[in-house]
């Protein structure tokens, strides 16, 4: 008799703080034998990796995986999200890590699925995660702070986020150019600030700003709904 594999799906983001550009969710399938192999060419949390390192390890990560899902949330959805009465950046999350999850788990094999949690109160934010899921007959859930330094799945699902959001830095590095440069699009960042500053009202209805932002707000005065409070990120987060 066959032993049945065993799968792991990991979820990780990347530019949950960011004022310019969007959020990015990963999630990697793999088997434990495809872990080991992720483990050996180094793959770790994509924060400790150099960019170079970084795209390297993605192609190697997609060749040794089973499957994987990246999805992206834009500024104007992130908006929408946070004034809406109830709702937050977390809810936002937990409700597009589902969306890989539902993706990735066509319900026929047991998976364990890591997430690195994006909330203080680990339970409650699982337990919300669990209401978008559509198959939970099959998956053990574990939510974790710094799960993408300690599950090379979830270090394997951050460096693809990673990647993702820089590839999307880079799109409006591009069409922003005649602006100036954006730079890492972090409200820590000098040069992101001074973009702001010189041209925010300007390109205030562009789609690259998150306008529920404290950044914005104080700067520009704009009254919403609620108030994000993700102001102190650090710019390589």
């Amino acid at each position: 008799m066959t032993a049945k594999r065993e799968l792991i799906i990991g979820i990780d983001d990347s530019g949950r703080g960011p004022l310019i550009g969007p959020m990015i969710l990963a999630g990697v399938l793999i088997t434990k034998e495809q872990e080991k192999i992720l483990r050996e060419a180094g793959v770790k949390d994509s924060k400790q990796l150099t960019h170079p390192a970084r795209v390297k390890l993605a192609k190697i990560i997609k060749e040794n995986s089973i499957n994987h899902k990246i999805v992206k949330s834009f500024p104007d959805e992130i908006d929408k999200f946070v004034e809406t009465k109830g709702l937050n950046l977390n809810t936002l999350e937990a409700k597009k890590a589902a969306e890989i999850i539902n993706a990735l788990n066509e319900g026929k094999e047991r998976l364990k699925i890591i997430l690195d949690c994006p909330s203080v109160n680990k339970l409650a934010w699982a337990n919300k995660l669990c209401g978008f899921i559509e198959k939970k007959e099959n998956i053990d859930i574990i939510c974790e702070h710094k799960a993408d330094v300690n599950h090379p799945s979830v270090s394997a699902a951050s460096i693809l986020a990673k990647v993702a959001r820089e590839e999307e830095v880079e799109k409006l590095k591009i069409e922003y150019k005649k602006y100036g440069d954006i730079g890492s699009g972090y409200p820590a960042d000098p040069t992101t600030k001074k973009f702001l500053k010189e041209h925010g009202k300007e390109l205030e209805n562009s789609g690259i700003f998150r306008k529920t932002w404290a950044t914005w707000k104080e700067m520009f005065g704009n009254k919403t709904k609620k108030q994000a409070s993700l102001t102190d990120f650090q710019i390589n987060s």
